[in-house]
């Protein structure tokens, strides 16, 4: 579904003068607020096909209807959420749930929605119809090599859909690990993971990363062989220079300090990228910012302090995307209202009074620099995030405008109630 650009300009005629009311207040209050708007223009996040489905959990699954059925249409709709905010210019693929058929035909789809190709992600936590082994006991942890070879060849598989597509980077998130004590060898599996990892590096481009996630529980309940932070970045290091971790915020135990996790893996250059959600038991995937708005502020204080101190480009030298199942909401409005938080606690933390930070930190002023991060915390930016996608020719209000246009409605017409846009 394509959205024409009158339709944009009409929802932005209507809201101008309001906005405008909002953005000079606004202006008046954040002294850098022009460089702030030009770097959220930059920024982009993107957006993983399966989330523009209905999720579900382990007790059932609530289709809303109209979901993509094909690469296309997956494309499509990341396209049509590009067009509403400017700020989705990206698509992630997961193999083999996104294997396109005619990788010249699918690169076309995406430069008509103005898209580019994210990280491809394999998939070792599923059994598929044509794989001779089962993963049921784990992948590239398991003490069969053969199936340690099945799990290895598919990695390198996608990186050549990857390669194909014009992606640089190849997302590894392993299931691996055990539900009983004594089910498993530890050093035994991180050994025979590591060798499995090393196969998948020698395969990568050289301009290419391998990004390793970790996840403390599930669907493995005893032990995880990448369970935290430390551990991902064990085998990143053994690795070498193109292996960085990612972090998804819903993947640590409960009240971990994510913002400390981030700020140390850029000081020791092995941070890869994100994964944006939220959650408040596990990994519950809910809408990032719905929860823990400060948490995700303090995150990217500390993700511009430490990308300014090593001279970074901010929207291009780590991975940015959403990750994030939708259960009852449409996934849709929530991908834009994921993405609309993330560029709120990215507008706060540039408008962080960084020289008086750095100053009350080094006299210990605990209450001055409290202080400092509460009031950028409170700063109303939506005006400034508004103003950027204004400029790019995206919606004032991207939620309302979808509303409007009768999106779903539309979109249940052209496809059905009952289609699955995942694997799952």
């Amino acid at each position: 579904m394509l959205l024409d650009s009158y339709k944009i300009a009409a929802h932005n005629d209507d809201l101008l003068k309001s906005h405008s009311n909002k953005l000079n207040f606004t202006l008046s209050e954040i002294a850098n607020a022009e460089a702030i708007i030009q770097k959220l223009i930059d920024f982009q996040i993107a957006i993983p096909s399966w989330a523009l489905g209905t999720g579900g959990t382990r007790f059932g699954r609530f289709a809303g209807g109209g979901e993509p059925r094909s690469l296309e249409e997956k494309i499509e709709d990341v396209g049509l959420l590009h067009a509403l905010n400017n700020a989705s210019g990206a698509i992630s693929l997961h193999i083999p749930w996104d294997i396109p058929q005619n990788y010249n035909e699918i690169k076309a789809l995406a430069a008509q929605h103005n898209l580019k190709f994210d990280a491809v992600n394999s998939n070792t936590f599923q059994d598929q119809a044509d794989s001779k082994y089962s993963y049921r006991y784990g992948s590239l942890q398991n003490v069969n090599k053969a199936i340690r070879k099945q799990a290895v060849d598919h990695n390198i598989e996608v990186i050549k859909h990857g390669i194909e597509l014009g992606s640089d980077s190849l997302t590894v998130w392993l299931a691996d690990g055990s539900n009983f004590p004594g089910q498993l060898n530890f050093r035994n599996a991180y050994e025979n993971t590591l060798e499995s990892l090393q196969e998948i590096y020698e395969a990568l481009p050289a301009d290419w990363k391998l990004f390793l996630e970790y996840k403390s529980a599930e669907p493995n309940f005893y032990s995880t062989t990448v369970a935290d932070w430390g551990q991902s970045y064990s085998y990143v290091q053994k690795l070498g220079d193109k292996a960085k971790t990612l972090v998804d915020l819903g993947h640590h135990l409960p009240n971990a300090n994510i913002e400390q996790i981030v700020s140390l893996l850029l000081m020791e250059n092995k941070l890869g990228g994100f994964h944006f959600n939220d959650s408040k038991y596990g990994d519950d995937d809910l809408t990032a910012g719905a929860l823990k708005p400060y948490q995700l502020f303090l995150i990217f204080n500390e993700l511009v302090e430490g990308m300014d101190t090593r001279g970074m480009n901010h929207a291009k030298d780590l991975g940015w995307m959403i990750d994030a199942s939708h259960n009852i909401k449409d996934p849709l409005e929530d991908l834009l209202q994921s993405v609309e938080a993330i560029m709120i606690a990215y507008a706060q933390a540039l408008s962080v009074d960084r020289k008086a930070l750095v100053q009350a930190q080094a006299e210990n002023d605990v209450v001055r620099a409290q202080e400092i991060l509460q009031n950028a915390f409170r700063t109303d930016v939506r005006a400034l995030v508004a103003e950027a996608r204004l400029r790019s020719g995206a919606a004032l209000r991207p939620v309302e405008l979808y509303r409007q246009l009768n999106v779903r409605k539309e979109l249940i017409g052209e496809r059905g109630l009952k289609t699955m846009a995942t694997g799952l």
